[in-house]
């Protein structure tokens, strides 16, 4: 089923709730101030019924100038407008400012409804006519049909249906398969419901028991019914009027402007970049001017920060950033119309490029670029401009739907063609290819300076491959590029760090002295081996003396037995293999009982003893230690497969 929004809009008294209540049946003026003064102040809603296989919600605007406000958010929803000028008064003011608002907001289809008809001749309804056909020369809806009607005595009310019906058919359809968004434009409480909102629900879909959030209040609430039009359903669909009973949230904590919403991927914004197009008949629009920003339901507050400039003339466009006095939520692509602060007058209206954007002063050309590519590219385009501009950042994929003005459905193909040109996802995060090749090089370079530097290291510690990226960069992407490199065979992980491919230690000519002086002092002292402090000052004062005693570790030249001490390989195997011989199947043996077959002073025993238990000769018992018996076939415990052996 085809589900379609129809608003209306025109001067005051010129007719719409009667037009309203002529089409559907339902007198959409509701509060009892409205039934006193005899004019429509809140927006009233309606379904026109028996359209086939269309459902069609009505919106009621009010038409006086002081309820502009309430007209757009009533307008924002729209997919149609039956645009209403009475037959005996024409085209006023407010049928003029409507029609600017109807124009910014880029309703896609329109029928004008020329009421009143049975109180004048048919050359000034012609007159009339043609005024309206005037006004809408030039623009979009240059074609739109006019027809002549009277509510009261029901002139001309099946043409308008078959005309909406058409116009219905014609606009473009919401989707459902999208983020859910639902603008609130009432709030009450129901005694046995709770509180309810309302709204058309401009994307995405509604179920009974699924948990929404409300923003930009951050509340999180759970369905507990749904209605459209009156009747209870268990879910609800784009482009229906839906009543919306929430649990878990107070009356008080929501007014109009707020934005039901799906959990993920939605979040409130205080600014907003925008292509803003400044109507012929308004003032300029200059740097540092306090408007009124009119997006969904919402009504903000806002500071112009002019981009391109100091003003944005008459007739024109240009980037403007809106600094909002409080938040609200947007996504890409949508309208936003500009109000004067005061006095009241519509200035115009703009394209939502950047909803959660950084702080911009300029627009340079390849940020234009950028910009325009989120608002008229395909979805791959768009993304990928949303990417260029995120940087370092990345964008959170997720965020990619609102950021870009692109469906879910579509984030996997714009992440296949982003991989493809070189870009990457994952971790829940997206990456330009731009940011993604800079990366790389920063993470290849800092790679072979590693080795460089540190020649005698089998790897490079990931943590300074890691540092290699700006420390402003989405601490996810310094893994997540050498995970492609590594996919790439640019690097091999190994030895808890990142290495060249087939890369080995390869100490200078320098180092390999100092390696075999290492190995000779050791060799020579045995298990009485030097700690670091102890070492000759020509090899203790070495920078890359940590490096050597790696690299001998390594090569299984030396083992680390405690911080500090190095003894070699050979005299720890046999240290190990005569205690097991002399002292093999006793138990509760105390330090004196070891130094009688390790000939070495109590500095050393201690550590010598602890690295003996790691290796499974010995067996601590709190102050004693056993030695296990011999086995056939070797000794006990791990000493043939001991580290760096």
């Amino acid at each position: 089923m085809n589900r379609v929004i129809m608003g209306t809009a025109g001067h005051i008294d010129h007719g719409k709730t009667a037009l309203v209540r002529a089409l559907t049946g339902v007198d959409t003026d509701r509060l009892p101030e409205e039934k006193a003064r005899g004019i429509t102040i809140d927006l009233g809603f309606a379904e026109l019924a028996d359209l086939g296989d269309l459902q069609v919600g009505v919106v009621d605007v009010p038409g006086h100038e002081d309820f502009v406000r309430t007209m757009v958010a009533g307008a924002s929803g729209m997919d149609l407008v039956l645009l209403v000028v009475a037959a005996d008064e024409g085209l006023m003011p407010q049928t003029r400012e409507h029609f600017d608002i109807i124009r910014l907001l880029d309703v896609p289809e329109m029928v004008v409804a020329l009421t009143k008809i049975d109180a004048v001749d048919p050359e000034w309804a012609e007159l009339v006519s043609d005024d309206v056909r005037a006004l809408l020369a030039d623009t979009s809806y240059a074609e739109a049909p006019i027809l002549a009607t009277s509510a009261r005595v029901g002139t001309g009310m099946e043409e308008l249906r078959r005309e909406i019906r058409a116009a219905a058919l014609r606009a473009r359809p919401r989707t459902s398969d999208d983020l859910t968004r639902l603008p609130v434009d009432r709030v009450f409480t129901v005694p046995g419901r709770g509180t309810v909102v309302t709204g058309t629900l401009w994307s995405g879909s509604l179920r009974t028991g699924a948990t929404v959030r409300m923003l930009p209040e951050g509340k999180t609430a759970r369905i507990r019914s749904l209605q459209v039009h009156g009747r209870d359903v268990d879910a609800a669909w784009a482009g229906e009027r839906t009543a919306v009973a929430l649990a878990g949230v107070d009356r008080q904590e929501i007014q109009r402007g707020a934005v039901l919403v799906s959990v993920a991927g939605w979040e409130p914004t205080w600014m907003l970049t925008t292509l803003v197009r400044v109507l012929a008949t308004a003032k300029p629009l200059e740097h540092g001017q306090r408007v009124r920003v009119h997006l969904g339901t919402a009504e903000v507050l806002a500071r112009c920060a002019v981009l391109e400039g100091s003003a944005v003339p008459p007739g024109a466009s240009g980037w403007v950033q809106l600094r909002l006095e409080s938040p609200t939520v947007s996504r890409a692509r949508d309208r936003v119309v500009l109000r004067s602060y005061s006095p009241l007058s519509t200035l115009g209206g703009g394209l939502v490029a950047e909803p959660r954007p950084a702080k911009r002063r300029r627009v340079n050309r390849a940020q234009d670029l950028s910009l325009r590519a989120v608002l008229d590219g395909t979805p791959e385009e768009a993304a990928l401009a949303v990417l260029e501009m995120a940087g370092w950042s990345g964008v959170a994929t997720e965020s990619l739907p609102a950021l870009a003005g692109i469906s879910p459905g579509d984030v996997g193909g714009c992440a296949s063609v982003l991989q493809a040109k070189g870009g990457l996802v994952g971790k829940g995060l997206a990456f330009s290819p731009d940011v993604v090749a800079e990366a790389s090089a920063l993470v290849l370079s800092a790679l072979e300076r590693g080795h460089r530097e540190e020649p005698l290291r089998p790897a490079v510690a990931l943590e300074r491959v890691r540092g290699a990226l700006p420390e402003w960069a989405a601490r996810e992407l310094a893994d997540l590029v050498v995970t492609l490199l590594q996919a790439e065979g640019a690097l091999e992980l190994a030895e808890g760090g990142a290495r060249r491919p087939g890369f080995q230690p390869c100490p200078t000519a320098d180092q390999e002295r100092a390696a075999d002086a290492l190995t000779e002092l050791f060799a020579r002292s045995g298990l009485a081996a030097p700690f670091l402090d102890d070492l000759p000052l020509e090899l203790r004062g070495r920078e890359d003396l940590g490096q050597l005693l790696h690299f001998l570790e390594r090569r299984g030249v030396l083992r680390t037995v405690d911080a500090g001490l190095f003894i070699a390989s050979e005299a720890l195997d046999r240290a190990a293999r005569a205690v097991t011989e002399r002292l093999g199947g006793r138990s509760d043996l105390g330090p004196a009982d070891f130094r009688e077959v390790l000939d070495v002073s109590r500095k050393h025993l201690m550590p010598l003893l602890a690295h003996l238990d790691g290796l499974g000769v010995t067996v601590r018992r709190g102050p004693a230690r056993d030695v296990p018996p011999a086995t056939p076939g070797g000794a006990p415990g791990n000493q043939t497969g001991a580290p760096g052996v």
